[in-house]
Parts: C-alpha cells; structure tokens; sequence
C-alpha cells in the first residue's frame, strides 16, 4: 500500500535535536522534559557563544569528557577549572588547562574530536587556534560585553544564561528573538540556559547529577570570587 511521503519543512531542520549519536552533549532537558542534546562537531568550522557562568560552561566540559571529546580551555584564571581537569582527566589528557594565547595545535579529527572553551574575560582577544573541523570553540562571556554582539552575530550557536533586561534586548535584536523570550531572559533559573541559532531556540534546564554537585556545587549564574557574571 503506497503512503503519502512527509515533508519537512527545510527551515525547520536545525531545530531537530536527538539524545543520539556520540558526537553530541546532553545539557538538560526542554520546557517537555525531553533530553536537550548539543551536537557541536561537524566536519567544518563551530563557533560558540555562551553568555552566562563558568558553572554552565563546566558542566559542559565535563559532560563532553564523558562523551569521550578532548576538552581544551583557554584561561586566564586556572583556578575555577583546575579542580575540574584534575577529576575529568583520570590520569587521561582528557581536560588541558592553557594560558590565554597559548592554545597549542590539538589535531582534531573525526575520531578524536576536541573542544575549545575559551574563558578569556570581557573582551577575549583573537585566539591562536580557530575553529575547525571537528574542533568547535566555545567562547565564556560572563556578560553582554563591548565585543560581545559581534562575537554572537558570527557564531553558530548561542547560549544566554539570566541577564539584564537591557542585554536581552541587545541579545533579541541580534538573535531575532521573539518578544516573550526576551523578557524571560531577565528572570531565568540558575540553572536555565536558551540555546538559539538565527532560526531555532530551545528553553533548556540543567539539572546536574550528583557527582556533578559535589565537584561544581549547586547552579549558580555569578562566578563566586572573581567578579564575573555580572547581570
């Protein structure tokens, strides 16, 4: 018996995300409880923006570890991630801490893909090593600095944690953000985070296991101790 084939409109293709495959990182689950699952490597160039806390960004460097990623991270303060590398790291490479610019060439490749967190401060200066294939980058802003609209406007994805109700205007400009989640931006969770491209958003809320607690402490948006996160 012949069947109606289902068409799926084209524009709508970036918003399908599966909690399959091994190249992607389960960050929480949507406004549904489904499994909100980031696929960043792809065999060109990613970039990252997440405009939020270091707590966001290690979860995720911890969660890409366990999907079996080589995590590099580009800092100026080693100390809110050395805790973190040494427990990921097992003995392994796994997680490698670098001062700012002295990112070394990491050879990615399909089969040992790495990513590249840069926590270079407000205003992160151009990085030695770019974005490549199977080599996302993701950049920390710890708010909507001077140079951050034009590192959203060129990256592949963004992720907003809570800020001010003046940076979610800037932010839904950019992004071309409906009006309703502009607003929500300003009174987010500590732990809530909106993933958008210039054609999908996903409301997503992380829920760290409890081994992640006892290394990370609860969901917080501020950087405890260094000034950042300021919303």
């Amino acid at each position: 018996m012949a069947r109606a084939g289902h068409v799926f409109p084209a524009g709508d293709l970036a918003a399908l995300s599966l909690p399959v495959g091994d190249d992607g990182i389960i960050v929480g689950v949507d406004g549904r409880s489904r499994p909100a699952v980031l696929g960043i490597h792809h065999p060109v160039p990613f970039d990252m923006v997440l405009i939020g806390g270091v707590w966001m960004a290690n979860v995720l460097a911890l969660r890409a570890v366990a999907t079996g990623v080589r995590v590099a991270v580009e800092t100026g303060r080693p100390q809110v991630w050395t805790r973190l590398a040494q427990a990921a790291n097992g003995g392994l490479e796994c997680m490698t801490l670098h001062e700012v610019g002295k990112v070394p060439p990491l050879g990615a490749t399909l089969g040992s893909p790495v990513l590249v967190i840069r926590d270079c401060g407000i205003r992160p200066p151009r990085g030695r090593v770019a974005s490549a294939p199977w080599q996302p980058v993701l950049t920390l802003l710890p708010y909507v600095s001077p140079v951050a609209p034009r590192l959203v406007e060129r990256a592949a994805l963004v992720g907003v944690q809570q800020v001010s109700p003046e940076e979610a205007r800037l932010i839904g400009r950019i992004m071309a953000l409906p009006e309703t989640q502009v607003d929500a931006l300003s009174t987010f969770a500590e732990n809530v985070t909106l993933w958008c491209t210039r054609t999908s958003r996903r409301m997503v809320r992380t829920v760290p296991t409890d081994s992640e607690t006892g290394l990370l402490g609860n969901p917080s948006r501020l950087d405890p101790g260094t000034g950042g996160g300021q919303v």
